[in-house]
């Protein structure tokens, strides 16, 4: 039987191959190693979030205004591409790209804070070599950021390969894909949300 041969068309589209079934198990073995890397940073800023030296602390520099206006674009993407994934299925293409347009737009708002955030920090003092603590800060919402706009790329990518080629097995495989990519990175913001901001906010 062909590796993208048709098995069964009671599925979505995106599982009704064996080469899409097959990349969708790899793309979870890929999850479970950002998953480790994410590890890695978390465990190495919760090692050194109290080595400061003289630096701006982060109660002082954190806006909960601009935390939360970041976190609800990017879990308002997630939910976006959520139902850009049921139109998929549902094989409505131009509503389609509607929703991963919305998508998009939201993940690029993310990261317009992101930068200006991270601008801001700078000019306050708190950079990269201001301690060991706003270093592994910086590690760990740069590696974040550096992955959504990599998403961002990548979802584009697939939407002008959708428009020429259409919903096929394969086309469908790498968006759902995709998706599954975006969900995870809020899912890993959702942790730097609660483990990150508001554990260095004063209040808390």
């Amino acid at each position: 039987m062909a590796a993208n041969e048709t098995i069964n068309t009671n599925e979505p589209l995106e599982y009704q191959s064996f080469e899409g079934k097959n990349n969708i198990l790899g793309f979870w073995v890929f999850i479970g190693a950002e998953f480790a890397l994410f590890s890695t940073l978390f465990a190495s800023y919760f090692v050194l979030v109290d080595r400061n030296a003289s630096a701006i602390t982060t109660g002082e520099l954190f806006d909960l205004g601009l935390v939360l206006s970041m976190t609800f674009l990017l879990l308002t993407s997630s939910f976006t591409a959520g139902i850009a994934i049921h139109e998929m299925r549902a094989g409505r293409v131009n509503r389609m790209m509607i929703w991963v347009g919305l998508t998009l737009l939201l993940g690029l708002g993310f990261l317009a804070f992101e930068i200006y955030e991270f601008v801001h920090y700078a000019h306050e003092g708190a950079t990269l070599s201001a301690s060991a603590h706003w270093s592994a800060f910086f590690v760990l919402l740069g590696t974040h950021g550096l992955h959504v706009a990599i998403g961002i790329g990548w979802i584009t990518m697939l939407m002008i390969q959708i428009k020429k080629r259409g919903l096929t097995p394969r086309t469908t495989s790498k968006f759902f894909i995709a998706s599954l990519y975006w969900h995870f990175l809020d899912v890993i913001w959702i942790i730097i949300f609660t483990g990150v901001y508001m554990l260095g906010m004063e209040w808390i």
